[in-house]
């Protein structure tokens, strides 16, 4: 039996989350599940009531606690209970303080992203101070398979953003397949860079965070 149902919406999700968990908990045991069509059906109609019950019954008849890696999603997640990829992240952000630097390259990511981030700077005493980066032409070079292209694209559009805004106390990568630029900026920012899937991954197998 599995110790955690990751809900993803692109199988190339698979392979990342395999690798972090055989980093920082090799001896958990994921299972996948992959739903492409939640996501299209999100952007075309928005989050509908037959989306909200096929999720709600995906959590409800699960044998382990469910991770959604989508973002898009996850609004669902929360009123399912299941965990949201980008929460803990969030959360963490939050504690830099404001503004905080949130891109994305999906424009379905936004709101929910945006929303939830919000919510994590009120509750730890901060004014929602959010600048919303879109980087929407990247995505392409996701859909391709070319991560390497994908993740230049994010560095090269933060270091701008950045470079204007120089009080930003922290950047969030809205999205766990921006998590690939992270190795582009580590070295070339003084903010913090936070990405998602390693956090949420630690909090949902009651891991200390890093």
């Amino acid at each position: 039996m599995a110790d955690l149902v990751l809900l993803h919406t692109s199988e190339t999700h698979i392979a990342r989350f395999d690798r972090l968990a055989a980093r920082i908990a090799p001896k958990a045991r994921l299972a996948h599940e992959t739903r492409p069509e939640w996501l299209e059906r999100a952007q075309k109609h928005g989050i509908t009531d037959d989306l909200k019950a096929a999720f709600t019954d995906f959590v409800q008849v699960s044998r382990a606690p469910v991770l959604c890696t989508c973002s898009t999603l996850g609004p669902l997640a929360d009123a399912a209970g299941a965990m949201r990829i980008d929460r803990p992240m969030m959360q963490a952000a939050a504690r830099f303080g404001a503004p905080v630097l949130m891109a994305y390259c999906l424009e379905s990511t936004c709101a929910p992203s945006m929303a939830l981030l919000a919510e994590c700077l009120e509750q730890t005493g901060h004014r929602p101070h959010i600048r919303a980066l879109e980087i929407t032409e990247a995505w392409p070079a996701f859909e391709s398979g070319d991560e390497a292209a994908f993740a230049e694209r994010i560095a090269t559009a933060i270091r701008t953003h950045l470079a204007a805004f120089r009080d930003t106390k922290a950047v969030v990568l809205a999205q766990a397949s921006m998590s690939a630029a992270c190795p582009f900026l580590a070295q070339a920012l003084s903010q913090p860079v936070l990405s998602s899937p390693e956090p949420a991954l630690r909090a949902t197998l009651g891991l200390p965070a890093s």
